[in-house]
């Protein structure tokens, strides 16, 4: 099997593999699982239990491995799904706080713990505009968000 990625983020769970990877691959187009592998004989968990699951996220590789307890999830690492508009950027953090709990500027944690910043791609061009008192507008009204509302960003950037 031919390595298509140098890099693949492994998402520790105690248990809950599968019923994430069928979550995620269920709210992500184009994803797919790749291949489970399986506990075996004298093995901290018992024999025949999911131990990985590699799997795609629209093309992106993860790995979900069954790791038991001990480690969780915080915000320090997060995921940015970055969308083409306003609606799939509303769909994904629907899908995505589903049981889990929002946060603020298009964070979110779902129901596993695992964080996720989900927002419509135009929100970069807006806090990062050359008009620096733009930007700064922009900036703020983000910050006072939690799902990314991008026509309010926009009437803020343009001083509205």
């Amino acid at each position: 099997m031919a390595l298509l990625h140098t890099i693949r983020p492994c998402l520790w769970f105690n248990g809950q593999a599968e019923q994430a990877v069928e979550f995620y691959t269920h709210v992500f187009e184009n994803s797919r699982v790749l291949r489970t592998t399986h506990y075996g004989p004298d093995m901290p968990v018992a024999e025949g239990t999911v131990l990985t699951i590699e799997f795609e996220l629209d093309g992106a590789p993860f790995t979900a491995l069954n790791g038991g307890g001990g480690f969780t999830f915080d915000e320090a690492v997060s995921f940015q799904v970055i969308c083409r508009d306003q609606a799939e950027s509303d769909r994904y953090w629907n899908a995505l706080t589903d049981g889990g709990q929002e946060s603020q500027c298009g964070w979110l944690r779902d129901r596993f713990g695992l964080s996720w910043q989900v927002f419509p791609e135009e929100l970069d061009s807006l806090v990062w505009d050359p008009d620096p008192e733009r930007a700064y507008r922009a900036t703020q009204a983000m910050l006072t968000m939690g799902r990314i509302d991008l026509e309010a960003v926009r009437r803020a950037a343009d001083g509205v």
